[in-house]
């Protein structure tokens, strides 16, 4: 639709491009026509910071967990919120063109209207469009958006006009030859061997005496749900209590099980692994739309959610980084940022789809490595693949996951958009492969068993699988942390620093040198397949602990 002119005022506002806005259509989208004026859907209106975090020596830059201090939740607002006078800014602004403010939060730094498609059009500078594409059709905008000249200081980034889908899971069920794409395979069927997540727990020596009892782990999800009976009849064939779950819903989105060829599969094997590890955590599920909009306010909405303050969140969902507006990158990015300050781990999946991230299942692929982001971003835990083989109670070899480098493999490469971040100085990242041919931030920085070949034995939707993907790393992990934070009586938050400048916590780590991902080989010390390795569980917190 054309955007409508700005209101009739006295004197008509200077306006600027909001920085880094700029948006393209879907690659293969064709244009539909304008959406129709009266729709009407809500956007966020991302605000500043008052401090930026860059500018703070924070816990996040200190090794040892002894010296950390983490702000609360609570006062969190007026250290590293928006200002008040900022948000009563965007509120003005909203007025202006007839948006309805539905909510505002200092911590979340957003502010949430509602309108038509002609007032966002007009307060925001954009045609708005419908397109259809190989996924089905959206709402959709080209080109920058615009802001009066006096908020540029104020907004960082609009998120909603355009609701594209964004994200993808990250999980991979085990299917025999003769399934056909898009059939599901029981795992009572499979050949290969699976492991509860107790078993995956005890061969990667997380410690016995703790169940994360007095934690909360959040997790992620764009897409699909959870039955309860499911869960009630997986953990009882565990020997272990039914976890307690809770939902909350964002942007209108809710638990909505379908079957297991949805992303039911997502949403169990996240449930079932966390809690596998630490079955007294309580589970926190954090269901949004998949848009830009949703995954950006599902992200902040576990972070500062002071009712059920998760200490860990796992994300299994994410895209190829080019697949992403700066704009996008920058403000997950400083969510991430908000997490370590109040001392929440962030878990992320790598990718399945080897170091191209682009399966041909789902696209196009060119042929360039890239990474999937939010994993790439230098403020959480990037989650990468392995397959194990097991003897006995022991792994007796561990080698990067890659049974197609294209379909079937651990996410890994070198970050086109962010730059090395101070933890990796000594990573020895090398000149990428990447677009951009940059030295980036490396993903990633951890990993765990994800081959579906050696995968995680689930109930999803009545049925029994055998799933794998880097989706069972990033919980796997979170599970973990949750244990750590149990033992440890603090929270572990930021593990990135420690990782790689504490040579105690380095020396907790089992490196993986044997495989690849495509572009890129494992080797001694960090490489872009499977980070710095897979952890001893009861090293890695007891050197956590150590000054």
């Amino acid at each position: 639709m054309t955007a409508p002119s700005s209101p009739s005022t006295s004197t008509p506002q200077p306006r600027v491009n909001l920085a880094a806005s700029a948006r393209s259509p879907v690659a293969d989208a064709h244009l539909l026509g304008p959406v129709a004026p009266d729709e009407r859907f809500e956007v966020t209106v991302r605000v500043h910071r008052r401090t930026p975090i860059d500018d703070v020596a924070g816990p996040s830059s200190l090794p040892t967990l002894d010296d950390r201090e983490y702000v609360t939740r609570e006062a969190y607002a007026d250290l590293y919120g928006a200002t008040e006078a900022d948000i009563d800014r965007v509120v003005a602004f909203a007025a202006t063109y007839g948006l309805v403010v539905v909510e505002t939060s200092r911590a979340r730094r957003s502010v949430f209207v509602s309108g038509t498609a002609a007032q966002f059009a007009a307060a925001f500078g954009t045609p708005i469009d419908d397109y259809a594409f190989h996924g089905g059709t959206y709402r959709g905008r080209s080109g920058e958006l615009s802001i009066p000249a006096a908020l540029e200081d104020v907004v960082e980034g609009v998120f909603g006009i355009d609701n594209r889908p964004v994200a993808r899971t990250q999980f991979q069920i085990l299917r025999t030859s003769r399934m056909p794409p898009g059939a599901v395979q029981p795992a009572l069927a499979a050949a290969s061997p699976s492991f509860t997540p107790p078993q995956l727990a005890k061969l990667y020596d997380f410690p016995s005496d703790a169940d994360g009892s007095r934690q909360t782990i959040g997790i992620v999800e764009l897409g699909g749900g959870y039955r309860p009976a499911d869960l009630q009849t997986y953990f009882k064939g565990l020997g272990l209590p039914t976890p307690s779950v809770t939902t909350v819903r964002v942007d209108g989105a809710n638990n909505a099980p379908t079957n297991a060829d949805s992303a039911d599969g997502e949403v169990m094997l996240d449930i079932e692994v966390a809690a596998g590890i630490a079955p007294k955590a309580r589970i926190v599920v954090y269901f949004a739309p998949n848009t830009t909009k949703g995954f950006l306010d599902a992200i902040t909405m576990a972070v500062h959610d002071t009712v059920n303050k998760p200490s860990v969140i796992s994300i299994s969902w994410g895209g190829p980084e080019n697949t992403w507006t700066a704009q996008a990158l920058d403000s997950f990015d400083q969510a991430f940022k908000g997490a370590g300050v109040l001392g929440v781990t962030v878990c992320c999946a790598s990718g399945d789809a080897g170091s191209g991230d682009q399966n041909p299942d789902n696209g196009k692929p060119d042929g360039l490595a890239r990474v999937d982001f939010p994993s790439s971003s230098p403020n959480v835990l990037a989650c990468g693949g392995t397959k194990i083989v097991v003897a006995g109670d022991r792994i007796a070899s561990e080698v990067v996951w890659n049974e197609d480098p294209q379909r079937s493999a651990g996410g890994g490469g070198i970050s086109d958009q962010f730059a090395v971040p101070a933890y990796q100085a000594n990573a020895k990242i090398p000149v990428s492969a990447n677009p951009g041919g940059r030295r980036g931030r490396g993903v990633p920085d951890v990993a765990g068993d994800a081959d579906p070949q050696s995968g995680y034995a689930v109930r999803v939707d009545g049925q029994n699988f055998t799933i794998g993907g880097t989706s069972a790393v990033a919980p796997l992990w979170a599970g973990l942390v949750a244990l750590a934070n149990q033992k440890l009586g603090k929270p572990v938050g930021f593990l990135n620093t420690a990782l790689y400048t504490s040579a105690k916590v380095r020396a907790a780590m089992r490196d993986i040198t044997v495989g690849d991902n495509g572009a890129y080989r494992a080797g001694a010390g960090w490489d872009a397949c499977t980070g710095l390795g897979v952890p001893d569980g009861q090293k890695l917190i007891a050197a956590l602990k150590a000054p």
